[in-house]
């Protein structure tokens, strides 16, 4: 581990994370045990790149999120979309061919590159009226003159142990600063100062930083039809270009798009400038996004640019300390997360890169574009279009928390161009803070995260309170309820996403639906989603969970899964988006208002019309992920007879894959009353989820068989290990 740990700390770009590892590796050869055993956690495994990408905590180590892992993920991506598109290999992947002069193979990159760089020269000579060229002006305020003005520092020097070059981020107070907000240290900064922007800082952060049938579609990346790239970015500057060393490619006119974004959390604008430069570096059109943004703009961008791929640094709901790299596929994927094989493929280069060793060898460019505040506007503009006001807005009151993530820059535009009141503002959650200092866990399902919301919806007297998780690609809904404790309750993922797909269906049908639209959730959400579709002479899906199944259901108008995650809008994002689902809350309140009807009233229309549907889920946290796998194979080992006092009439067990479902670790057990119960492992968290359902005839029979259900599911987890 100390030979592991000191290979590490030598590629290591980050002053942070490299104090943090020389601390610990001192420790460990002094003979401390407790440094040895942190040693052997950080390097013992690597954060493993799955569908969901990458996700974990922030620290040095392999098996921890830091610039040496996203450069090594962001290399591998990048190798894959070379290789997909035709192009040969770059980097630890490319070898030179046996009895080639070296000095010649330098020489031929070097005139690569000045054919890449006179064929972007042209591109935005061509393009004056669309495109801000960057000034190469000192004085010059453009992010990417700042990104220039970094070329020297970051591209000449490896990162070693010694102190690093002054980088922009050194300038003094009085230097621009357009951007401070947008990174994860601004929350925190409350002088304004310019820290960390992605198109502003330089390479090395030492003093910028103290302290898975549709799975076929992956191997296809042509760009799908949209607006020209360069209409909507600003170009790198004419010193960045020039900046290039022989090993970085020339970028040419049509090679692949990739579009980078990221949230507030800590180091995502870091993650996010790395991964830029390392895209660049590899040939590749790299776009980063202007400025820290929900990720459902970052999905839309990945379509709007016609990109082959797309990352979202984010760890979305997950705690403080964690960040992750979710990445997005265009072509035939058409802007969905990435599904199996691709995952796998992806992971091979990655491995690939981390086995060549040195991350500092690997080509880096300042080539990359900034996007405009024009995709910005056409996702505000796309977006308020999901539900313009109706008259019953008026006087509508409500109270928002972007759970101190990115959402309500974002939102507020949309409120205005929709025309929606404006809502009363969880003050102390409302600006993006990575430190997210109100709530013990930012995720709006957690007990205590929306209490501060509750806070200000008494105080107010409100309609309903509105919530988005911190990347705001979920929603939170909740609304007065005497009965409920302090006055207010939550609806569950599904309560929501059955009035979506009801809202969807009525919408769908009174436009014409065209043969094969449906409505679509995964597995382990409400049933009462196909009894609306039936009821509306739609197709029904049911796909494995997470989006990047649901968004390839075929002819989807809507989908959701139960975890507040819900896609209202298909045809502009392929994820969920916790945005354009509120403005389509938003809609129904306001529609029912107009006849005096109230999203209670709303609730309970449904269960008039559809039948009284609940939901459940218990869950257990561990400390040791092999203690999932225990419980599932004890569960496939001995089939429960029971569950509670109702026998269990069959099991499906789909990990050999089940109907039309693919392989998943997922057992489903249904009782003999109808009731279903799911069992499966967390694909972001170290939890076992089992999912309840059950019909009742009335809200209260679907509150009594629901309660005794969970009742029975504790039991259950207690006797097979949980």
């Amino acid at each position: 581990m100390l030979a592991r740990a000191h290979a590490w700390l030598a590629q290591d770009p980050d002053g942070e994370t490299r104090t943090e590892l020389r601390a610990l590796i001192e420790a460990a050869e002094s003979g401390d045990a407790a440094a040895a055993e942190q040693l052997a956690d950080r390097f013992s495994a690597r954060l493993a790149f799955g569908t969901a990408g990458l996700r974990g905590a922030l620290g040095a180590g392999s098996n921890r999120m830091n610039r040496v892992l996203v450069a090594q993920a962001a290399a591998g991506l990048a190798a894959y979309v070379r290789q997909k598109a035709g192009l040969p290999p770059v980097g630890p992947d490319a070898v030179t061919p046996a009895g080639t002069d070296a000095d010649a193979a330098a020489s031929d990159a070097v005139a690569a590159g000045a054919e890449g760089d006179a064929s972007r020269s042209a591109r935005h000579d061509a393009d004056d009226d669309a495109v801000v060229v960057a000034s190469t002006d000192a004085s010059s305020e453009s992010p990417a003159e700042g990104a220039a003005l970094a070329g020297e520092a970051a591209e000449t020097s490896p990162a070693t142990d010694a102190e690093p070059a002054p980088s922009v981020d050194d300038a003094p107070a009085e230097e621009p600063a357009s951007h401070a907000a947008d990174t994860a240290d601004a929350a925190e900064n409350e002088t304004g100062a310019a820290e960390n922007e992605p198109g502003a800082s330089a390479h090395d952060g030492d003093d910028a930083r103290d302290g898975d049938a549709a799975a076929g579609a992956a191997s296809d990346l042509s760009p799908v039809p949209g607006p020209s790239a360069p209409e909507l970015t600003d170009a790198p500057s004419a010193d960045a270009l020039e900046a290039e060393g022989p090993e970085v490619p020339g970028i040419l006119d049509d090679a692949p798009i990739v579009v980078i974004g990221y949230d507030g959390r800590r180091n995502s604008d870091v993650f996010a400038r790395d991964s830029a430069e390392i895209f660049a570096g590899a040939g590749l059109r790299a776009i980063l996004m202007p400025r820290l943004l929900p990720t459902p703009v970052l999905a839309f961008a990945v379509r709007h640019f016609g990109a082959a791929a797309g990352v979202m640094v984010t760890a979305s709901h997950n705690p403080p300390d964690d960040n992750g790299y979710k990445v997005y596929l265009g072509g035939a994927d058409d802007g969905s997360q990435i599904v199996s094989p691709a995952d796998g493929e992806i992971a091979a280069h990655i491995t690939r890169v981390a086995d060549a060793g040195d991350i500092s060898t690997l080509p880096r460019s300042l080539g990359f574009e900034l996007a405009t505040e024009d995709v910005v506007d056409a996702y505000v503009n796309a977006t308020a279009a999901v539900a313009p006001a109706p008259a019953g807005a008026q006087d509508l009151t409500w109270v928002y928390t972007a759970m101190h993530g990115v959402g309500w820059e974002t939102f507020a535009r949309i409120l205005e161009a929709a025309g929606y009141p404006a809502p009363v503002p969880v003050t102390a959650q409302l600006e993006p803070d990575g430190a997210f200092p109100t709530v013990a866990f930012p995720n709006p399902e957690e007990p205590g995260a929306m209490d501060l919301a509750f806070e200000a919806a008494r105080d107010a007297g409100v309609d309903l309170v509105i919530a988005n998780d911190p990347d705001a690609d979920r929603l939170a809904v909740a609304l007065p309820d005497d009965s409920a404790e302090g006055g207010w309750r939550r609806l569950t993922g599904n309560e929501i996403g059955l009035l979506l797909g009801w809202r969807a269906a009525r919408l769908a049908t009174a436009k014409g639906a065209a043969p094969g639209a449906s409505l679509a959730c995964s597995l382990v959400s409400s049933p009462g989603l196909q009894t609306v579709a039936e009821h509306y002479g739609l197709d029904f899906h049911a796909t494995l969970t997470g989006f990047k199944w649901i968004s390839r259901a075929p002819g989807m108008v809507f989908g959701f899964e139960e975890a507040l995650g819900y896609l209202v809008n298909p045809a502009t994002v392929r994820d969920k988006d916790g945005i354009s689902a509120a403005v389509a809350i938003l809609g129904m309140v306001s529609e029912a208002r107009e006849r005096g009807a109230t999203l209670a009233d709303l609730l309970a229309e449904f269960d008039q019309q559809f039948g009284s549907f609940a939901s459940d889920q218990v869950s257990v946290r561990v400390d040791d992920v092999s203690q999932i796998s225990d419980i599932m194979s004890a569960l496939r080992a001995r089939h429960p007879e029971s569950i509670g006092e109702v026998a269990v009439e069959r099991v499906d067990d789909l990990l050999g894959g089940f109907d039309d479902l693919p392989p998943g670790d997922v057992l489903r057990l249904w009782l003999v009353d109808g009731s279903r119960v799911i069992v499966r492992p967390s694909g972001t968290e170290p939890k076992l989820k089992l999912y309840l359902d059950v019909r009742g005839d009335d809200r209260d029979d679907a509150a009594r068989r629901i309660g005794a259900l969970a009742d029975g599911a504790r039991a259950l987890l207690a006797e097979y290990g949980g």
